[in-house]
């Protein structure tokens, strides 16, 4: 099985900025960045958890805490898939999936901490892990009761 092509952040907000534009604010719609997270557990079923996506120094991370079932899900299958939470005054949504991979690098560590904890979110000793991007998907749904939504994808 060939790996997926996979680009960071900065390279689909390079290729793709309006679509970026409305992850990011969906992402950062209550101050920190929300999403629910899909991992895959070791008997191949879906684990879902909310957690806390950062965007900084040009990628999309996640701290995971080091106790959570999550972090042995993406360290032994680092697919991915994760949706920012529901909107209050509508129902747009982004996804994005792809790889997640640790981050060791202290100095990367340092900036995306920084701009986590600004956010008002903390951690402390939890892994890092910067998520690669294979798909994006923004749905864009006018007033309630609205169907379908105008979908824009995006395939690295």
């Amino acid at each position: 099985m060939s790996e997926p092509n996979v680009k960071r952040w900065c390279d689909f907000e390079r290729e793709e900025p309006e679509l970026a534009e409305q992850g990011r604010a969906l992402i950062y719609q209550h101050g920190v960045g929300l999403g629910y997270l899909a991992s895959v557990r070791k008997d191949g079923g879906p684990r879902v958890h909310p957690v806390c996506p950062t965007l900084a120094a040009g990628g999309l991370y996640l701290f995971i805490g080091n106790r959570s079932p999550k972090l042995h899900d993406l360290l032994r299958d680092g697919r991915y898939a994760l949706h920012t939470f529901p909107v209050a005054e509508g129902d747009d949504e982004f996804y994005v999936s792809g790889r997640a991979t640790p981050i060791g690098d202290a100095e990367v560590r340092r900036v995306v901490y920084d701009v986590y904890t600004a956010t008002g979110a903390h951690t402390s000793d939890d892994t890092l892990f910067e998520l690669s991007l294979e798909r994006a998907l923004f749905a864009k749904y006018g007033p309630r009761p609205s169907w379908p939504p105008v979908y824009s994808k995006w395939r690295a």
